[in-house]
């Protein structure tokens, strides 16, 4: 059983409409229906009439009033009621099976087709038991239907619909056809825009009528509530616009206590703006057939005639309503060839821009722009690129101020894929900063890195059918104005600027699948840039430790948890005096910068001690270096010179954490704190400090990395760590890292340990 659901906010009947409250008319339950034929409603279990139309007697003879609560043969004589109940008995669907062509007894002896349909009921409760429409219409035109008469022309119409190569003969060839089956003065080819304004893409018309081809009509004229009817409903006469409509008796359906829902009714009576709209252009009567796409209303064939009155037979409606579905369907497939061209292209450019993404020898910007696939895949007129730090464009777009505030919009609306074709209306700001562009698509990339491309603004004229404003203007001319219909068809042009083309779907669903590739770009990029950080890190660190006599030097090195490479780095040198100089040192930051600057620093520290032999004035030299070379770059650094026979240390700190001696017990002793701050922040000579280790116990050199956690003092990372020796100086590197640092750490650890044999 259909289910129907009342919309909200519809206007009470009787209550008057005008153009203000049009759109809340309840038009699918008007109580009212067109006088060209009559309705009954009747109970499908007994026959019972339930409602009648009050022009009942007219095609019956008798009042709606007698014919309440008797059985259908009453109105309509035995034989024709036994054959409607049991063809709807038998029937599920009774739209493919009308008009029943039926003859009535009761001493008319006259043919009448009865056209039938269920209306929609609520789901459950009383009023739910099966009620059965019975529209009566006078039997007019050739009867039966013959081959010449319906089927050659129909036949000819598909023909011509088929061989169609373009949209514009399809149009053409439709509105012909069905003019010259109907018999109308005029017939359109009315296609609906995303708002639902109008186009007349077509018309056949009798020749001296003037011209409606190209005219835009606003979607104000199609209330949402009858463009849903359309939906539905895919056929509508109005053979009289001067009709007295006859109201339906009672108006509430007796088994729901609701009015009768007359959606998929043929004598549903229109809305009074849509007659005095239709009697304004100077219509007598009108015929409508829905163009659907994919169940949605796409455009419409409007038939209008001036000459009078004119009432098509309920076959020939068919016939017109089949070439309407013809041509939906006919419609449907040349705009999916028109759009399958169109995504076989897009698809070829999409291929070309996400090899170019993967060339890893040129920055991603110059990839995607150089070859000028980047604007093909969306047909921009420029497109900008911000990714890995740079600004790179193609094509029509602003200067680089104008570039970037477009990038701040888009990355202002917080969506991954951004669109407008009216830059004005949705960001005026930015629009006034770059008036040449229009329309905006972009992409967001991770890290906020952008694609987006731009449409100049392309000016464009409407023609409409009459001023579409033209409520506004009743309003100004005061109180006194009843808002009706506009009387004026004549043609009003309006230049609509400040828009660019509207981005298609196909288009922004191309530009997210562009976003795809590049995100996986950017990935490989990065892992690539992070394999090579890597790389430049380990040659910079020693492969192999020097042979120290009586000691025993271990050095672990254990990247960030994020995946990050830092500036961690260690080194343990044999000087030309005997002595061994062990380094740990610490580059702020991360990535192929931190690696770089660290290659510097170790390379200029190895050179220092060889020259100087000495951990404090081979820092000196390093922090002049630092000063005068690498500006703007930190680091902590931990130096210690050991002469391997005593044990002695000389050692040096600029930033860094204390080292640790580990006595042979595994009591640990600290040494002093550094007295002067990192390289880089302030030239301050450092304190050098002198230490000896004994025999069987360690010397510890660290990066902070391996001691410090969020949740937790620096003091407590050193006890740690010097807890990790509780039982002495002979532990395991391994274990050592595994016991001190944070697996979650997002800092490098460095660890290196120097024991001297007992």
């Amino acid at each position: 059983m259909a289910t129907t659901a009342e919309p909200e906010g519809l206007l009470a009947p009787g209550e008057p409409v005008d153009l203000d409250n049009c759109a809340r008319e309840p038009i699918h339950v008007p109580g009212l229906v067109q006088p060209r034929g009559a309705l009954l409603a009747v109970r499908e279990a007994d026959g019972a009439v339930l409602q009648a139309s009050a022009n009942v007697d007219r095609f019956l003879g008798l009042p709606a009033e007698d014919l309440l609560g008797r059985p259908l043969a009453t109105a309509l004589g035995e034989q024709a009621a036994a054959r409607i109940l049991a063809h709807a008995s038998t029937t599920a669907e009774l739209a493919d099976r009308n008009p029943l062509t039926v003859r009535l007894g009761a001493g008319h002896d006259r043919e009448v087709d009865a056209v039938l349909h269920r209306p929609p009921l609520p789901a459950d409760g009383p009023g739910a038991e099966p009620v059965l429409v019975v529209e009566l219409e006078p039997a007019t035109g050739a009867r039966p239907l013959t081959f010449p008469n319906t089927y050659l022309l129909v036949r000819r119409a598909l023909r011509d619909l088929e061989r169609a190569a373009t949209l514009d003969v399809l149009y053409d060839d439709a509105a012909r056809h069905v003019r010259e089956l109907t018999g109308f003065d005029r017939v359109m080819i009315y296609r609906f825009d995303a708002a639902y304004n109008g186009e007349v893409v077509a018309e056949a018309r009798r020749e001296d009528l003037n011209a409606f081809l190209g005219l835009h009509y606003p979607a104000s004229d199609i209330p949402p509530q009858a463009r849903a009817l359309y939906e539905k409903n895919w056929i509508r006469l109005i053979a009289d616009v001067d009709y007295e409509p006859a109201p339906i008796v009672p108006t509430d359906l007796p088994t729901t206590g609701a009015p009768l829902d007359l959606t998929h009714s043929t004598l549903r009576s229109v809305s009074p703006i849509h007659l005095e709209y239709l009697r304004n252009m100077g219509v007598r009567a009108s015929m409508s057939i829905s163009l659907l796409r994919d169940g949605r209303l796409w455009g419409l064939i409007a038939c209008h005639h001036y000459a009078g009155p004119h009432d098509p037979p309920f076959e020939v409606r068919t016939a017109a309503e089949f070439l309407g579905s013809a041509l939906s369907v006919r419609l449907v497939s040349q705009a999916e060839e028109e759009r399958d061209e169109e995504v076989r292209r897009a698809e070829s450019v999409l291929a070309h821009l996400a090899a170019d993404s993967r060339d890893e020898g040129a920055p991603l910007g110059t990839a995607l722009t150089r070859s000028g696939w980047l604007r093909r895949l969306v047909r921009a007129d420029g497109a900008v690129v911000v990714a890995e730090g740079r600004l790179t464009s193609v094509g029509s777009v602003p200067d680089d101020d104008g570039c970037r505030a477009l990038v701040a919009w888009v990355l202002g609306r917080g969506e991954d894929l951004v669109a407008t074709e009216c830059l004005a209306d949705d960001a005026p700001q930015v629009a006034a900063a770059v008036p040449e562009v229009a329309g905006v698509l972009g992409i967001v990339l991770p890290e906020g890195q952008v694609v987006l491309w731009v449409r100049d603004e392309v000016q464009r004229t409407v023609d409409w059918g009459g001023d579409p404003h033209n409520k506004a203007i009743a309003r100004r001319e005061g109180d006194t104005v009843r808002l009706s219909p506009r009387r004026s068809f004549d043609r009003w042009r309006e230049v609509v600027r400040g828009h660019s083309r509207p981005w298609t779907d196909d288009q922004t669903d191309f530009a997210a699948a562009l976003r795809g590739h590049l995100v996986e770009a950017l990935y490989l990029r990065g892992r690539k840039a992070l394999r090579a950080t890597e790389e430049l890190q380990r040659s910079l660190l020693p492969a192999l430790l020097p042979r120290v006599e009586g000691w025993t030097v271990e050095s672990r090195y254990e990247s960030a948890g994020t995946g990050l490479v830092g500036g961690d780095w260690y080194d343990v040198l044999s000087l030309p005096s005997g002595q061994v100089a062990l380094v740990v040192g610490d580059v702020t930051g991360h990535g192929l910068q931190a690696a770089a600057t660290m290659g510097q620093l170790s390379t200029t520290l190895r050179a220092a001690l060889v020259a100087t032999g000495s951990a404090s004035r081979a820092v000196a030299v390093l922090s002049q270096f630092a000063q005068w070379t690498l500006p703007g770059e930190v680091a902590t650094l931990a130096v210690a010179v050991l002469d391997p026979a005593t044990g002695v240390v000389e050692h040096v700190s600029v930033g860094h954490p204390p080292l640790l001696v580990v006595e042979p017990d595994g009591t640990p002793r600290w040494t002093e704190r550094a007295s002067a701050p990192p390289l880089g922040l302030v030239e301050v000579a450092p304190t050098t400090h002198v230490l000896e280790v004994p025999r069987g116990g360690a010397l510890v050199l660290y990066s902070d990395g391996l001691v410090e956690r969020r949740d937790e003092s620096i003091t407590a990372g050193l006890d740690r760590l010097a807890a990790t020796f509780g039982a002495g100086a002979d532990v395991p590197a391994d274990d050592v890292l595994a016991a001190a640092r944070d697996p979650r750490s997002a800092d490098d650890a460095t660890l290196l340990v120097a024991r001297r044999d007992g």
